[in-house]
């Protein structure tokens, strides 16, 4: 129904007008005590064999929502209900800010591919916390991205993510450092060794003094672009891991146009989707290599299969996130790769996801 009905309506509308719709709708949903047993038929309950616990904490799947989808955490109910392992809202910012200008957010159908320069629109930490907080026990963990304002320089910029730590503290299963987005100026400087070392240092010793039980601190991961040389891919790495961070999300979106067909290619922004397929999955292979599995790594970058979320399992990541191909493929994607990398382990002889992470780094 949705290829046929829904996305063909969708698509006649700008693409920020249609994501804002979706997503109202979803927030409707979610005040909908009913919506979980009324969207079962849409997803599928994950299967015992895609239980893992990573970082302390069970993992139903290991499918997640990436970041930018829903910022303001709005949808938080809806989104869980269709069979996500987790769900990572934000970017959020101390601040409240509006983003760039429109139009910001473009698609690219014949690619499967999207293209935003969004820059980081959102309700601010405050608020945001304050929404988490009113939904009480969540269904699956909520990790919640975090970035500096527009207006806040580069030499200022950690007092921005130590004060969006301070304001979720409380509600957040992870904090997510995002120092890779293209669409806020400067910010990608922040990926260089010796700034982002500072940076995730001083991120983590804030968690730690906010949570006096180790048990309860969230872990802090990285989320770091595709677009970085090798060598300052591996001085990255290695810095987040000497600042203690307990993970890493590969990648962000990329400012590669290679063999793209559409003419919105042209477009300013971070690309996402199909084109990022290969490029993230060796870049999970590789980061899986630097941390010697150390840490997990979650993937993401053109998953729309079940396939394509098994090779980024078996390249290293032990959590992967979708966003590009719910647009494309609509809520039940995540039943499909769920039951599918439940098949897939089958067919491989595997009792758990954590049985197959990383066998072809």
């Amino acid at each position: 129904m949705y290829r046929h009905l829904l996305r063909p309506a969708l698509f006649r509308l700008d693409a920020e007008d249609a994501h804002h719709l979706t997503l109202r709708g979803l927030e409707l949903a979610s005040a909908v005590p009913l919506w979980p047993a009324l969207a079962r038929p849409l997803g599928a309950p994950p299967a015992p064999r895609l239980r893992q616990e990573v970082w302390g904490r069970a993992y139903a799947s290991p499918l997640g929502l990436a970041a930018g989808l829903d910022k303001n955490g709005v949808a938080v109910p809806a989104f869980a209900a269709l069979g996500f392992g987790f769900l990572e809202v934000g970017t959020v910012t101390p601040l409240a800010q509006p983003g760039n200008d429109r139009p910001r957010l473009f698609r690219l159908p014949q690619d499967g591919a999207l293209i935003n320069r969004m820059g980081f629109n959102n309700g601010g930490a405050p608020a945001l916390a304050g929404r988490l907080a009113a939904l009480g026990r969540r269904p699956v963990p909520v990790w919640v991205n975090i970035g500096k304002n527009k207006a806040t320089p580069n030499e200022a910029a950690a007092e921005d993510y130590l004060k969006c730590v301070r304001a979720v503290q409380e509600v957040a299963d992870a904090f997510v450092v995002n120092v890779s987005s293209p669409n806020t100026p400067g910010l990608r400087a922040l990926q260089a060794a010796d700034d982002l070392g500072a940076l995730v240092r001083a991120v983590v010793a804030e968690v730690e003094a906010g949570r006096v039980s180790r048990l309860s601190r969230p872990p802090v991961l990285v989320k770091l672009a595709p677009d970085l040389h090798p060598a300052d891919f591996e001085a990255s790495v290695g810095a987040v891991l000497d600042a203690g961070a307990h993970g890493l999300i590969v990648s962000n979106t990329t400012l590669a146009r290679d063999g793209l067909t559409h003419p919105h290619r042209e477009q300013a922004g971070g690309l996402s989707g199909r084109p990022l397929t290969e490029r993230s999955t060796e870049l999970v292979r590789e980061a899986y290599r630097l941390s010697r599995g150390r840490v997990p790594v979650v993937g993401v970058g053109g998953i729309f299969t079940a396939e394509d979320a098994y090779a980024k399992l078996r390249a290293g990541a032990s959590l992967v996130e979708v966003y590009s191909a719910l647009i494309y493929e609509g809520p039940g994607l995540v039943g499909r790769i769920n039951r599918g990398l439940s098949a897939l382990l089958e067919r491989d002889g595997a009792r758990s996801v954590a049985e197959i992470v990383g066998v072809e780094a």
